[in-house]
């Protein structure tokens, strides 16, 4: 199975820290019926509901910028609380006492990391193709593997995530035969100059 990752800006995220206890960072790791910005040809939506298999059975992680080598949190041990409400995926998220944790509650209290990530994989979606130019995928179910503060949006950053939306939006959107050479070569460039800043 392919491993998906969504980006959101942390406008709304809050940096809590209260003294003798560590810092919490809270906010929302995805939204509910929000489109996203174009992707490889669709756009996509996340159905509310969509994490509550996850929510509720998995063990998920918080990592530094989707890198396993720096957990921040996690389910099982509780320093990591998730909760689907009506806006979307909430999040709490107790920071260790380490380099790291102290690092990451830093750059989002200065604004210099802007966006918190997902990463999953799909285990069922609906795609509206009616309008060929307007295509919308809804996500109903993933299986959340982790969230991530990040930088920088996640699909351009991440081989896996490039990769990922190019090959669903080859298996899942057939391109009409008569769409202009031009428009292919532009969705060409546009995949490769992604690929090649990974």
């Amino acid at each position: 199975m392919k491993i998906e990752r969504r980006e959101i800006p942390i406008s709304d995220v809050e940096v809590r820290t209260t003294e003798g206890q560590n810092t919490v960072i809270s906010g929302y790791a995805a939204r509910f019926d929000k489109l996203s910005v174009p992707l490889w040809g669709f756009r996509e939506q996340i159905r509310k509901g969509a994490f509550e298999n996850s929510v509720r059975n998995n063990n998920v992680k918080a990592l530094w910028n989707h890198n396993s080598d720096i957990p921040l949190g996690s389910t099982k041990n509780g320093t990591l609380k998730l909760q689907e409400d009506d806006q979307g995926l909430r999040f709490e998220l107790e920071l260790p006492e380490s380099n790291w944790g102290q690092f990451a509650a830093e750059a989002i209290r200065r604004g210099d990391v802007e966006g918190v990530s997902f990463g999953f994989q799909v285990k069922k979606d609906e795609w509206d193709k009616s309008d060929p130019k307007n295509v919308i995928r809804t996500l109903v179910e993933v299986d959340l593997i982790e969230i991530s503060p990040t930088p920088f949006p996640a699909y351009p950053q991440t081989s896996v995530g490039v990769r990922s939306l190019q090959e669903v939006f080859e298996e899942n959107v057939k391109i009409p035969p008569e769409t202009p050479q031009r428009s292919l070569e532009v969705l060409k460039k546009r995949i490769d100059l992604a690929e090649k800043a990974v």
